[in-house]
């Protein structure tokens, strides 16, 4: 599934050309793929991010936000910030419903320092992005996953 198909590029950003390959993957097996649904007791550790391509020499910061938060049905909250980290080098190797959760890869202009933001809810990715002169992203990738109800753990 797309970016575009999934909405993150319209809700979350805007239209973007990828220049760097982005891999996420929740412990040694659950790599993230774009829409793909993975469930909560496969993300609850901290996931390996990697970042790949031709421009090696660069930082980036990754943002992890959910724009469906709480429900995808009222997202009041959106968008809810999960994390930030900053000065990654490019060697680096809800309650109810289906929530999408983005990850998104900034190229930085040289080493910074992010303010971090006020609160994680009503988090607006294209301000952050202004705010710290990031630009477009470079990279994305995105899941969905939705609570658990007892059946449906294994």
């Amino acid at each position: 599934m797309s970016l575009v198909v999934g909405r993150v590029i319209g809700d979350v950003v805007d239209q973007f050309t990828p220049s760097v390959t982005l891999d996420v993957t929740y412990n040694p097996d659950h790599p993230v793929f774009n829409g793909h649904e993975l469930m909560p007791n496969l993300i609850t550790s901290k996931p390996h991010v990697s970042v790949g391509g031709i421009d090696m020499r660069s930082s980036y910061t990754i943002v992890m936000t959910d724009p469906d938060a709480p429900s995808p049905s009222d997202p009041y909250l959106k968008e809810h910030l999960h994390w930030i980290v900053t000065d990654i080098p490019g060697t680096t190797n809800a309650t109810f419903g289906i929530h999408r959760y983005v990850f998104l890869l900034f190229k930085q202009r040289a080493r910074q320092t992010v303010r971090p933001p006020v609160s994680r809810d009503h988090f607006n990715t294209r301000i952050f992005s202004e705010q710290n002169n990031l630009g477009l992203p470079v990279a994305a990738i995105y899941f969905n996953a939705q609570r658990q109800n007892a059946s449906r753990r294994r």
